[in-house]
């Protein structure tokens, strides 16, 4: 990956003309990879955090298994408007 985004560097310093393409490209592809890893992380806590919830009171997991999956789908829908706004961005 390290050899792709050197390649992509040399390229845009050799033609200006062609950097803003490779630059943006490159751009896209560090922002698709740092929404993903927040979204991992916020989906992750939210699991973590239900988990032990329905550990300490399992008479209380139906809800606590309710909220955490919409809690989830905000944070999904929240990275899928990151990553549109990020590709509309690079284009």
């Amino acid at each position: 990956m390290l050899h792709a985004m050197l390649t992509a560097l040399q390229e845009a310093a050799a033609s200006p003309e062609s950097s803003r393409n490779y630059l943006s490209l490159l751009g896209a592809g560090l922002g698709t990879g740092l929404t993903v890893i927040g979204v991992a992380l916020g989906i992750g806590r939210i699991g973590a955090a239900a988990a032990e919830g329905i550990a300490r009171q399992p008479e209380a997991g139906g809800k606590i298994q309710t909220a955490g999956i919409i809690l989830a789908a905000f944070i999904e829908g929240a990275g899928l408007f990151g990553l549109v706004i990020m590709f509309l961005m690079s284009s």
